[in-house]
């Protein structure tokens, strides 16, 4: 036996320590932060991308035989729409105006079933954009300030 007390009896020793809600909150809330960068510079993007559409409609790969076919100029201003929106809501999200969450889980919905129509035009960014969707609605819905 030795004279040390056993971790389990002590909270604050061992490997449990920081394992409890509280460690939930601050991984949330930095969730809630990082997905309030990921609009906002989504929201970039998506105005570069939407700029680029309109301007020119050889930028993107034509896809004679695809379902949800959209001319390329009008997938231009529905980038450009949803960027400029992306990045209001990622500046209301970052000041942690409640509008802005809600808002943002809507516009991440939006944004997620426009990577999915846009993707034979750019399959692995379309993914990678879907996947960072899907993140920021966990994190803006997971959070809740007032608990």
């Amino acid at each position: 036996m030795t004279d040390q007390p056993s971790s389990a009896h002590h909270p604050g020793r061992g490997p449990g320590h920081g394992t409890g809600p509280v460690d939930n909150r601050v991984w949330v809330t930095t969730g809630v932060t990082f997905a309030g960068v990921l609009m906002l510079v989504n929201g970039v993007l998506f105005v570069l991308q939407g700029i680029s559409a309109i301007a020119k409609d050889e930028v993107y790969v034509r896809l004679d035989d695809y379902l949800y076919r959209i001319n390329l100029t009008g997938w231009g201003w529905i980038l450009l729409i949803l960027g400029v929106v992306a990045v209001l809501v990622g500046c209301g999200i970052l000041s942690g105006a409640t509008w802005a969450r809600m808002t943002g889980i809507m516009l991440a919905a939006l944004s997620l079933v426009a990577q999915f129509l846009f993707l034979p035009y750019a399959p692995v960014w379309s993914v990678i954009m879907m996947a960072l969707d899907v993140f920021v609605i966990w994190a803006l819905t997971a959070y809740h300030p007032d608990r």
